[in-house]
């Protein structure tokens, strides 16, 4: 697959990521490099990575335990210590890898680790590939609230190896499908056309697709990193699906979502909410909620909680003067951004999901 040149770095893909890899990770460049997993990643992506990384530098590996509940400061705290502990200097690098939980706090630390060292993202989950380690988005959950603390800086170059890929579960690919299902609906119409019929699906062209998502994603953050503008296009199905997201994460009588699970509900929520406001056809609508509900699972809301959820979108991080902002679809392939809605709008799209 072919490079994609960012702002200021590139995204490499597999074989020729690891030998551009090796043109960076130089003893002239780095005095020590760290690679940071988790539990998963330890286990099933660490030693292919290892085996294909050509470096004379010292390496040492922190591994943290798995899940989005780690997401936090305390995680931060923890990996901070072990790097001053380790002797990393201003001179070091953090090699992420693993999935948006790794990519987004590795990078964080990274950014704010004696006011910040070079960081490199390896994601290994089809989520993180083709969205959380692209873009220079790094962050870490306040609570239960998605994303809240961050800072916005790009990696060194992010390497996608999607031969990471043969180590994930049918539901954890489903939730990176969700991204690539969003790149389309608000950027390519005739990207999303492709997702209509998945019966053929192979190697090569699922390499083909996630080569298109990040196009698509990187095409949108080139012109606004900072997320003044356009970049809020990303965000269609965020709004409602972070906010669904944080609610199940938190409610103990709830098992926790995927975040691509989240964002499914909350792009079909969103399409209704685009129809209503006459940016979106009936039949447009339509094929967009059921081509999402036939690869996702139905998740059940009752009226606490769409109440609690609703209450959740204040701390939405795209929110004006204590408004609710939606990027919302004007048509397929097309997005309009700072969008409101009122709340009895949003009851009737979870009323209509549920149907």
């Amino acid at each position: 697959m072919q490079t994609i040149a960012a702002t200021n770095y590139s995204i490499f893909f597999n074989e020729l990521g690891y030998e551009k890899l090796a043109t960076y990770l130089l003893p002239a460049q780095y005095s020590k490099i760290f690679i940071l997993v988790d539990e998963n990643t330890s286990q099933y992506c660490l030693s292919h990575f290892l085996n294909n990384l050509t470096t004379e530098i010292e390496l040492e590996i922190i591994e943290l335990e798995a899940g989005e509940i780690h997401k936090n400061i305390t995680t931060c705290f923890e990996v901070w210590s072990a790097l001053s502990e380790l002797g990393a200097d201003r001179k070091s690098i953090i090699i992420n890898l693993g999935g948006g939980v790794i990519t987004d706090l590795g990078g964080f630390v990274a950014c704010t680790f004696k006011r910040g060292i070079d960081f490199i993202n390896v994601p290994t989950t089809l989520l993180a590939m083709v969205d959380a380690s692209v873009g220079g988005k790094n962050g870490i959950d306040l609570g239960n609230l998605k994303n809240q603390i961050g800072v916005i800086r790009e990696p060194k170059a992010v390497l996608v190896d999607t031969e990471f890929l043969s180590t994930l579960s049918q539901k954890e690919m489903r939730s990176g499908l969700a991204e690539m299902l969003k790149h389309g609906l608000i950027f390519d119409k005739e990207y999303w056309n492709q997702f209509k019929n998945l019966n053929n699906l192979n190697t090569d062209y699922l390499n083909t697709l996630i080569h298109r998502s990040i196009e698509i994603k990187n095409t949108i953050v080139s012109q606004d990193l900072n997320e003044n503008g356009i970049r809020k296009a990303l965000n269609f199905g965020h709004t409602l699906g972070h906010a669904i997201e944080s609610y199940f994460l938190d409610k103990k009588n709830k098992s926790p979502l995927l975040h691509g699970e989240a964002i499914a509900v909350g792009m079909i929520l969103e399409s209704y909410i685009s129809r209503e406001k006459g940016l979106l056809t009936h039949d447009e609508y339509h094929e967009i909620k059921y081509i999402i509900k036939d690869i996702y699972e139905r998740i059940e809301f009752d009226s606490e909680d769409i109440k609690n959820i609703q209450d959740l979108l204040i701390f939405d991080k795209k929110n004006e003067f204590g408004k609710v902002q939606f990027s919302l679809l004007d048509g397929i392939g097309k997005i309009k951004i700072n969008q409101s809605t009122d709340k009895q709008l949003i009851v009737n799209a979870f009323e209509d999901y549920s149907r």
